[in-house]
């Protein structure tokens, strides 16, 4: 039993990249950043190396995964309890360890064994089950996002991540990549964008909906909640076996409006960072 890491993603997407797709629900962040990094090249999240490393249990198998792409912090997924304390003695006095992302109960394995964690946010997985539009929908229309909208969408890109506590530095790439695929919808009022929503590539037969946003002096008016039903319908036409979305656990409006337009709690994660 033991963790093997590189910095190549197509080093670890040929020994990890089956398990990470035979379990798409709960590996679907690690599918997409291994995606990008497959698509763009190592530093496409920054001018780090990334970290990349599995770990095989006492059948040689795959039994979990760590990625790191700085800035960000790393990445858990199905990571055994097992396999927890040889990962601190492996990256634990370095810096591939000064933030993790993980399910709780890694995350509190973690903060047991690296005292100064403090929790920098809560998030809940969600999957779509019978989709259910807001009834009344709210007056205007959806529709896909162009090249002509870019200075709007990367500012509303920028403003997600700022709200989100992500990096605003892939706002212009993630706005290039959704529009020359299609992938941003609008809700707009008056020939005016009021929200934005998109969606992930189809990985392992998953997308997922992201990036929902709705200026502030826009909110409380049910464009979030129209947008994302349409992302979500549009998602739903590339026929994959599975529709997911993050959310925040410190924003009840969010999650009260995904659980209304059809979207069902999966597992709860976890962001930690060491130090103030």
């Amino acid at each position: 039993m033991t963790w093997t890491f590189t910095d190549d993603v197509d080093v670890f997407l040929a020994t990890a990249g089956p398990s990470l797709a035979a379990r798409p629900v709960e590996h679907t962040v690690a599918l997409s950043v291994t995606e990008r990094l497959r698509r763009s090249g190592a530093h496409h999240y920054g001018a780090g190396d990334p970290v990349l490393g599995w770990w095989r249990g006492a059948d040689g198998a795959v039994a979990g995964t760590v990625v790191r792409t700085p800035p960000h912090v790393a990445l858990l997924t199905a990571v055994p309890a097992e396999a927890v304390g040889p990962l601190v003695e492996a990256l634990g006095a370095g810096p591939d360890l000064d933030g993790v992302n993980a399910d709780r109960d890694t995350a509190a394995q973690l903060a047991a064994l690296l005292p100064g964690y403090r929790t920098e946010q809560e998030q809940r997985l969600y999957r779509l089950g019978r989709l259910r539009p807001p009834s009344p929908a709210p007056a205007g229309r959806a529709r896909t996002a162009t090249r002509a909208d870019r200075a709007l969408l990367v500012e509303w890109v920028r403003g997600f991540a700022a709200a989100t506590g992500q990096s605003k530095s892939s706002a212009g790439w993630l706005v290039d990549e959704g529009t020359g695929r299609g992938a941003l919808t609008l809700w707009e009022r008056g020939g005016a964008p009021v929200a934005l929503a998109g969606r992930t590539r189809m990985l392992a037969g998953t997308v997922r909906v992201t990036l929902v946003y709705t200026p502030p002096e826009l909110r409380g008016r049910g464009y979030a909640a129209a947008v994302t039903a349409e992302a979500s319908r549009a998602a739903q036409a590339e026929a994959p076996a599975e529709v997911l979305l993050f959310t925040d656990l410190a924003n009840p409006t969010s999650n009260g409006v995904y659980l209304r337009i059809g979207y069902e709690p999966v597992a709860d994660r976890v962001q930690m960072r060491r130090g103030a």
